[in-house]
């Protein structure tokens, strides 16, 4: 991953708190419909660079420049993003559209002695200009026609890829995966930030430092999830897989799927932000649903990748995202504190049932995984799998 992609990528980090701002400033169900709405354009723009980057050199010659240009606007983007559904609408939708068509400039760049790949790129010109204009509309109306053009833009962009239309796609599978794996780390850095802010201007009592480790403990549990398997396994089907097949996988798996993991961090991180403050009485309901079903939402998303690599449902994960939603009735009755507990609780019982159950396999890859061949790695997968 080059220096420039990671500048890229933290602007964007800058994107994603602004979407918790967000839901802090509106904790209602439009404000949830809102925020999530305003990740899915800004994962879909992140997404496209990140393909973007995995068939070019970003830092050579003009290129340089049109992403340097492309953060410049993303930044724009990204202020203008707790206020898109008002006075920023337009602001947003114009900055939003800037960065897409730049994506798609630097895109026809960047397959200039490709006819195949040529042809993929111009696939997805009419969605991406149809998408921004879209935006660039809902920035004059309010109310539920506004959430209704954001809602199609989000279901143009993200339609645009299905069927057929994987095919000239070139994935460099080690530098896809590491992009990808970046941004959950990035994600996860959110939460930690969430932790800053909520417990600014509070007493640094029990409850709140209490609080404070007991969401990093999740944040610990979240990391371990993704970054002791999954980051590996999925990089060695990328690998497996050829042309189309490893084209699809990559939309699958990464594009589409990697979506609601950072939506559920990103949900978290804003339950998070409100229990330290309430961590003595009872949340209100949206902040909950963001404090325990982010969690869900997150390990769900782990399940959903592993089914589509071909690795079946497993146990923990499935187990752990049933239970979080069992528990969500008991904690709306909950102190903060408490609730957050209970998420504790399942995060860590998730990592120690793994833990010891896959202790052989994870421990193979952890301590040779410079050294293992792909067979090797398949084979402590297919461990897994069983």
């Amino acid at each position: 991953m080059t220096p420039l992609e990671l500048f890229l990528d933290l602007v964007f980090v800058f994107a994603i708190t602004q979407v918790t701002s967000l839901l802090s400033a509106r904790p209602t169900w439009t404000g949830l419909l809102q925020a999530l709405l305003l990740l899915s354009v800004l994962w879909w723009a992140w997404s496209g660079y990140a393909w973007l980057t995995n068939n070019l050199d970003p830092e050579e010659g003009w290129v340089r420049l049109g992403v340097l240009a492309a953060i410049a606007t993303m930044l724009v983007m990204s202020l203008a993003a707790p206020r898109a559904f008002g006075h920023d609408g337009i602001v947003f939708g114009v900055a939003y559209s800037v960065v897409r068509v730049l994506h798609l400039v630097l895109f026809v760049v960047a397959s200039h002695d490709d006819r195949d790949f040529r042809h993929a790129v111009l696939r997805v010109v009419p969605s991406g200009l149809i998408g921004s204009g879209l935006l660039i509309g809902a920035g004059y109306l309010h109310g539920g026609p506004q959430l209704t053009l954001w809602a199609l833009s989000a279901s143009v962009s993200y339609s645009s890829v299905l069927v057929g239309h994987v095919r000239g796609w070139r994935i460099s599978p080690a530098h896809f995966a590491e992009r990808f794996g970046q941004i959950i780390l990035i994600a996860l850095g959110e939460s930690v930030v969430a932790i800053g802010i909520g417990a600014r201007r509070l007493p640094l009592d029990a409850k709140v430092l209490g609080a404070a480790l007991l969401g990093m403990t999740v944040i610990a549990c979240l990391w371990w999830s993704y970054f002791d398997w999954v980051v590996y396994v999925g990089q060695i089907r990328l690998a497996e897989a050829t042309g189309d097949r490893r084209a699809a996988l990559a939309r699958d798996a990464y594009s589409y799927l990697h979506m609601p993991m950072v939506a559920g961090i990103v949900l978290f991180a804003f339950g998070l932000k409100s229990a330290l403050p309430d961590a003595t009485r009872t949340m209100p309901i949206v902040p909950v649903i963001g404090l325990v079903g982010g969690i869900a939402i997150y390990f769900a998303a782990h399940v959903a990748v592993r089914v589509r690599i071909g690795g079946g449902f497993g146990r923990g994960r499935p187990v752990a995202a049933l239970a979080l939603l069992a528990l969500l009735p008991a904690a709306l009755h909950l102190p903060g504190l408490a609730a957050l507990g209970l998420v504790a609780a399942v995060s860590v019982g998730l990592i120690a049932y793994e833990v010891l159950r896959h202790r052989e396999s994870r421990a193979l890859i952890r301590s040779r995984r410079s050294a293992l061949s792909t067979d090797d790695i398949l084979e402590a997968a297919r461990a897994e799998e069983r």
